[in-house]
């Protein structure tokens, strides 16, 4: 191993010796178009005259303050056609050979880079240069960004093939894979271990926990009113529960026999996640059970049992604010307007809720209906708000579909691929876990929207206007 890894770096060695040295050459010219009027130039001029290309380069930056839904591209193009024709090929076809175009639409939110047909990166790399902005634009540092995406365009227009991420990765993949698999290999291996202690530990914790409360657990389950729609529910779960236990038990046995190095096993990993699962699933359903024997029947412990049932919808309204204050929240819209309405007028009656329990002037039963309801309404003043803030993104039907898409995806979870754990009231196991839209599945799906729109404004076309010219170059949306 130790021979073949010596020659390896020994021919890694030869090319890198072999390879002529990279130039460093500032820019050939700076040419600042800020149509947008957002650029500091006294920042901008000495710190992109600074940046060393590889070969002589003329950097353009052009700026306009457009819309959502230009193309930046066709911009770009239209205004070199007008202004700056020496940008073009002199067939009117390509950019003008040594030509490195950075563009800014700051109110549309696009980026975009172009190329001379000598300087041209593939699609990949200009999609790199672009992303090396956006934090900074999505932050309104104009002229930062700006600068960001210059260095990086530098770093890779004209690059040496030895200075290439290729090559460079080709080098220390071929130099350190014979060590690096059999390293990789035992890494994998240890962290698969560790996983798998870890989710024992887990599992055993809540079997404890089941185990020791069993009695007491059939005890609540025989006090249950059957009559109660919710405890009929509840003695439903509660019917398998104990098959439930006596699986878990065999699993724990199971799981319990695998020496280390079966745990060392990615199929021994996923039975030991089971164990833990099924173990935390069970424990918070005698939780459930307990809860709902003492809120059904007002017994000791009931107001305790009541403020876990309101704990899920009083941290969603909790964290509505945070949520609402995020930069693409429309938190200034009559749809929140409405969410923050709901929110402090639930505080009060959840309040007024647990008053009437104690006065006797309000059964369980219509308060955990009220409190669904409560839920329902959150859930419905949350979609609206989706249909917001959707509006105020898309661009156009397309987009507002991905946005929705994303929304529908994060509302309707799967519980063992999403990592969405069993909700411990007794509303949460009535009904299922997609029922009630929640913050946290407004703000994945939201993400996910984004993300997807972001990939589908990403565009390499020049728009009708651009007829057949066909220079290198793209946009994309920040």
């Amino acid at each position: 191993m130790q021979k073949a890894l010596g020659i390896l770096l020994l021919l890694a060695l030869g090319l890198l010796g072999a390879a002529p040295a990279a130039s460093a050459l500032t820019p050939a010219a700076v040419v600042v178009e800020d149509g947008a009027g957002v650029l500091d130039t006294n920042t901008l001029l000495p710190a992109v005259r600074s940046v060393d290309f590889y070969q002589p380069t003329t950097v353009a930056i052009f700026t306009y303050r457009g819309s959502a839904g230009d193309n930046l591209n066709e911009e770009v193009l239209r205004f070199a056609r007008a202004k700056h024709p020496e940008w073009i090929s002199p067939d009117g076809q390509k950019w003008a050979d040594g030509l490195f175009i950075f563009a800014l639409d700051p109110v549309g939110r696009h980026v975009g880079t172009y190329f001379g047909e000598d300087r041209k990166v593939p699609l990949d790399q200009q999609q790199k240069i672009q992303d090396a902005t956006k934090q900074l634009f999505r932050e309104a540092q104009w002229t930062e960004g700006t600068i960001a995406g210059i260095r990086a365009g530098a770093e890779l227009i004209n690059q040496p093939w030895y200075r290439s991420a290729a090559f460079i990765a080709t080098v220390v993949i071929g130099a350190s894979c014979l060590v690096a698999g059999a390293a990789a290999w035992l890494l994998v291996r240890l962290r698969t271990r560790t996983a798998s202690r870890a989710a024992l530990a887990r599992g055993d914790r809540g079997y404890a926990n089941v185990s020791m409360d069993l009695d007491v657990t059939e005890l609540n389950a025989r006090t249950i009113p059957a009559a109660s729609s919710y405890g009929s529910m509840v003695l439903e779960k509660y019917r398998t529960f104990l098959s439930r236990y006596n699986a878990a038990t065999a699993l724990s046995a199971q799981v319990h026999a695998l020496t280390g190095r079966e745990l060392s096993r990615r199929r021994n990993l996923k039975l030991t996640r089971q164990y833990a699962d099924s173990t935390a699933e069970l424990d918070s359903l005698d939780d459930v059970i307990a809860d709902s024997n003492a809120l059904l029947n007002l017994a000791s412990g009931w107001p305790e049992a009541w403020d876990r049932q309101v704990a899920p919808l009083r941290r969603e309204l909790d964290g509505l604010e945070q949520f609402l204050a995020d930069g693409d929240a429309q938190g200034g819209s009559a749809t929140a307007a409405a969410l923050r309405s709901f929110r402090d007028g639930t505080y009060s009656r959840c309040e007024q809720w647990a008053a009437e329990l104690q006065s006797g002037s309000l059964t369980p039963e219509a308060a955990l209906d009220r409190l669904r309801d409560a839920r329902e309404e959150f859930s419905t003043l949350l979609r609206r708000h989706s249909e917001t803030v959707t509006a105020a993104y898309a661009r156009n039907d397309r987009e507002a579909e991905l946005l929705r898409k994303g929304m529908a995806g994060a509302a309707a979870p799967s519980d063992r691929k999403t990592g969405r754990s069993f909700e411990p009231s007794i509303i949460g196991t009535v009904y299922p876990a997609n029922t009630f839209f929640s913050v946290h599945a407004f703000t994945a799906g939201w993400t996910a929207g984004q993300h997807s729109v972001a990939r589908a404004r990403g565009t390499t076309g020049y728009g009708s206007s651009g007829g057949s010219f066909s220079g290198a170059g793209s946009s994309s949306g920040f």
